[in-house]
């Protein structure tokens, strides 16, 4: 016989932590091979690290948000791996797009 879960109020912050981890670990994926598909000369011409860097950065920050969930004991890890893949996203991507793309008038 097939029951369906039941949603209360006391299993919500549960249903938003795994919400969150699936959300962020697909994100970290997602600048991960966004950096491994961008061109080597890109990173030097926004001055910022090179390439090889933000692979181990993104990489990393991937591997953090697969490996650790967040209200668990490796907590802090899932956050700082979400602090490096958004800092990869807000600060670096935007110029590589802006320079890949050119100038905008």
């Amino acid at each position: 016989m097939f029951y369906l879960p039941v949603i209360s109020i006391w299993n919500l912050d549960g249903i938003v932590y795994f919400l969150a981890d699936v959300g962020f670990s697909i994100f970290g994926l997602f600048a991960f091979f966004h950096v491994l598909s961008q061109r080597v000369d890109a990173f030097t011409a926004i001055e910022r690290m090179t390439k090889p860097a933000w692979l181990g950065i993104t990489g990393g920050g991937a591997a953090a948000l697969l490996l650790f969930r967040p209200g668990d004991v490796g907590a802090i890890f899932w956050l700082a791996g979400l602090v490096a893949v958004l800092v990869y996203m807000v600060d670096v991507r935007p110029k590589l797009i802006e320079v890949q793309r050119g100038p905008r008038w």
